[in-house]
């Protein structure tokens, strides 16, 4: 097999070191020889690992993403006058049984002197710094709902129902109640006054939910849930206001795939931060699905097709997508709800909800790569796609539920 990087390096990353393999021409063999050292974590090591690197005139340092521990080395290290690939662990699996540190520092350096490795996409340092903070976001928003939800069952230990009438236990009106709970007020129709807008139709029934046995140990606990619930939401704030400011560079690409049916500000953040806004780092649309893990994967073995499941991709990305999705499948008059019932209706809505993604994924590719402003192709898109089709299946509906049915175009526009 030919030998495309003579000079190449392998890294295995742990917490507190790293093997480091460098593989180099042998003068008067066949072969290539690899020496294996351990390198520390921290930043001097680092420093002088690269240093190292340089003198043995390495091109190609390949290293595996192991948690986050590849972080320092990838940073320091890309800096260097060699190239740097950060690869996916389940592509460089070593041999079961011979599998240590050192080996698999050895087998990296191996695959990447005969170019066997494909690098993983890293973003460059403002799509990185965008990026910790949408991630950020969305777990400190992964949390507060977390901590409403243990608001919620700490109110049915207090025979409270709140929430089986208010959508919004946290809302205006709820945050007025339970704030009157805490300050000792336990008649249900004083309570139950405190609604607000739309919610006071439902005075009756807040009446009767707000009837419990709530006690100072209950108020105790919710004002302490309702304490770290502000805390979460000022963050939110903060961070809000600062992927302000990062996103400035990226402004236009923001508004440009904010005008996908069910794209929101915050979700176009997400999109941008994980795919750093550049479609050229994706070949095709198909390229940017795949990686993402909207499209069906390939598991096919003596003709006869394993798996056809997704493959795990971005999580951020794929959740927000996931809300872009759910936000557009509830839209009306849109090509996106109508994809969304189409599917849903003969093969679930979970697979229909990954379609949409899939389709919402397509349409942002191509309007960064072209900068033209989404087009809805409407809900009768399918209708218009193949007229004769739909006529067949509108009728077939209605003959199944017992009508005789008689076709007659209408009459010609005067």
């Amino acid at each position: 097999m030919d030998v495309v990087h003579p000079r190449c390096a392998g890294i295995d990353v742990s917490k507190r070191d790293a093997k480091v393999c460098v593989r180099l021409p042998s003068a008067g063999r066949a072969r290539a020889t690899s020496t294996v050292t351990t390198w520390g974590s921290v930043t001097n090591q680092i420093l002088a690992l690269r240093d190292h690197l340089i003198t043995e005139a390495v091109t190609l340092v390949v290293i595996e993403a192991t948690s986050d521990y590849w972080k320092p080395f990838f940073y320091l290290l890309e800096d260097g006058p060699f190239e740097v690939m950060l690869v996916n662990a389940r592509h460089v699996k070593n041999l079961p049984g011979r599998k240590t540190d050192v080996s698999d520092a050895a087998w990296l350096a191996d695959l990447g002197a005969h170019g066997l490795v494909r690098g993983s996409f890293i973003p460059p340092e403002p799509i990185r710094q965008l990026r910790d903070l949408t991630r950020t976001r969305t777990t400190i928003t992964r949390d507060r709902s977390r901590e409403v939800q243990r608001l919620e069952k700490l109110l049915e230990d207090a025979g409270i129902k709140l929430s089986s009438v208010a959508s919004d236990m946290t809302g205006v009106s709820g945050r007025a109640m339970l704030a009157a709970l805490v300050a000792g007020e336990r008649d249900p129709a004083v309570l139950a006054e405190l609604a607000r807008r739309r919610l006071r139709l439902k005075i009756p029934e807040l009446t009767e939910a707000l009837t419990g046995r709530f006690g100072e140990h209950h108020a105790f606990l919710v004002q302490a849930h309702l304490d770290l619930i502000d805390r979460h939401t000022k963050v939110i704030d903060e961070l809000t206001a600062h992927i302000e400011v990062v996103i400035e560079p990226f402004r236009g690409a923001r508004e440009l795939i904010a005008t996908i049916p069910g794209i929101s500000t915050l979700v176009a953040d997400v999109v941008i931060a994980e795919t750093g806004g550049d479609m050229t780092q994706f070949p095709t649309a198909a390229h940017l699905a795949s990686w993402a893990g909207t499209c069906p994967g390939s598991n096919e073995s003596a003709g006869h097709v394993k798996s056809t499941r997704t493959r795990p991709g971005n999580p951020y990305l794929k959740g927000a997508l996931g809300v872009a999705a759910m936000a557009a499948a509830r839209s009306n008059s849109t090509y996106l709800s109508a994809k969304y019932r189409r599917i849903a209706a003969r093969r679930g809505p979970l697979k229909a909800v990954v379609a949409v993604e899939h389709a919402t994924l397509i349409a942002i590719w191509n309007m960064l790569t072209t900068g033209e402003v989404y087009t809805d192709p409407g809900a009768d898109f399918y209708a218009r796609l193949n007229p004769d089709k739909a006529k067949k299946r509108a009728v077939d509906q209605l003959r199944n539920m017992g009508y005789h049915v008689t076709l007659n175009p209408l009459p010609a526009a005067g």
